[in-house]
């Protein structure tokens, strides 16, 4: 294998920095173009198509698609990044070369979302802590499960309870004010604040990825390398934006914090192209610099391990073993399998490209 100075004389014929700055600017338009579309598409379909009967299921099925690409995204273009920038010859052997960092790092990033998902998850299936007087006039805190018992938050209580809002009698008079017909809409508020936390985390994950991509090519002066990646990027960046897209539209987030995460996602990477032009201009950094394959490994492998976590429990596991329309529909079942594999299978041929 060649050695890192052999590397750069093969690239050699191939820079031309004049070359690649317009080409830099023409992936930026595409990136950015591609990138809005496929994260807007999901969105404003379930915008206005919240008349139609079949919208649940057609959401399922976007969602399905959306775990396709989001895995392979994780599996087929984060991860083996991440291992040839760790395994570089430009990088020295030891500790590099001796031990699997990227496959390390990947795993902790898996456990720390798993971390983070058990944290959220019982912060979202606790309720309002309410003020109980017991039979010894002392006050105590009780714990009151709103998605679990259905019942009012303390300032729905409050009002009538007396003695600076402290219940009497302890949960009984807690259930009397609970509406028995909103125990369902708690069992959806909880679903749909675990969508939300899987919606932020999966974005974080992604914005990791592209800011990485999108300083690598903004550091390249290679003009033979960045030309077949605009376009191949722009596919990228078209279907790595419909999982996204698909994963907010379930989250039903607001109007302002929907725009704000979409128009995150369509600028990150053309922001990495943009400061890796910069960084590039003042210190004429070089991608190959150890310490840049270094950074990039790390946050590549720390990326792969969230997408790939994210993709098979929060959204393939929910949706395929926990879903009770899917279970109870085996043609929606056979529908969602199928539009998994080919989001996995769509994302994975632009490996071939980019």
């Amino acid at each position: 294998m060649a050695d890192c100075s052999t590397l750069h004389t093969v690239e050699g014929a191939c820079r031309d920095s004049k070359a690649a700055f317009w080409l830099k600017l023409l992936a930026i338009a595409v990136i950015l173009v591609t990138g809005a579309a496929g994260v807007s598409v999901p969105v404003l379909y379930t915008r206005y198509s919240k008349a139609l009967k079949s919208h649940g299921s057609l959401l399922s099925l976007v969602k399905c698609f959306a775990a396709g690409v989001i895995l392979s995204t994780g599996f087929v273009h984060v991860l083996p990044e991440a291992f040839a920038a760790l395994s570089s010859n430009c990088l020295p052997k030891r500790p590099w070369k001796d031990f699997p960092f990227a496959g390390m790092v990947a795993m902790a990033g898996a456990l720390a979302t798993l971390a983070v998902d058990i944290l959220a998850d019982r912060h979202s299936q606790t309720g309002s802590y309410i003020r109980v007087k017991s039979d010894d006039n002392q006050t105590k805190f009780k714990d009151v499960e709103l998605a679990k018992n259905s019942v009012f938050p303390v300032s729905c209580c409050g009002a009538g309870a007396g003695n600076g809002g402290e219940i009497n009698g302890g949960l009984a008079l807690a259930q009397k004010v609970a509406a028995p017909p909103l125990e369902d809409s708690g069992e959806d508020l909880y679903v749909q604040q675990r969508q939300k936390l899987v919606s932020k985390v999966l974005e974080i994950g992604i914005i990791f990825h592209s800011v990485i991509i999108g300083i690598t090519l903004g550091m390249s002066q290679n003009r033979c390398s960045i030309a077949p990646l605009v376009a191949a990027l722009g596919f990228h960046q078209f279907f790595e934006g419909m999982g996204l897209g698909g994963c907010i539209a379930l989250a039903d987030f607001g109007t302002n914090v929907t725009v704000m995460m979409c128009v995150m996602f369509s600028v990150t990477t053309p922001f990495g192209i943009m400061a890796g032009m910069v960084m590039n201009f003042i210190s004429g950094y070089d991608e190959n610099n150890p310490k840049a394959l270094i950074l990039e490994g790390l946050f590549g492998s720390a990326s792969s391990g969230i997408l790939v976590y994210m993709a098979l429990v929060d959204l393939i596991a929910a949706e395929f073993l926990n879903s009770k329309k899917l279970k109870s529909n085996s043609f929606l079942m056979s529908a969602a399998y199928v539009l998994l594999v080919l989001g996995a299978g769509s994302m994975s041929l632009l490996a071939l490209w980019a």
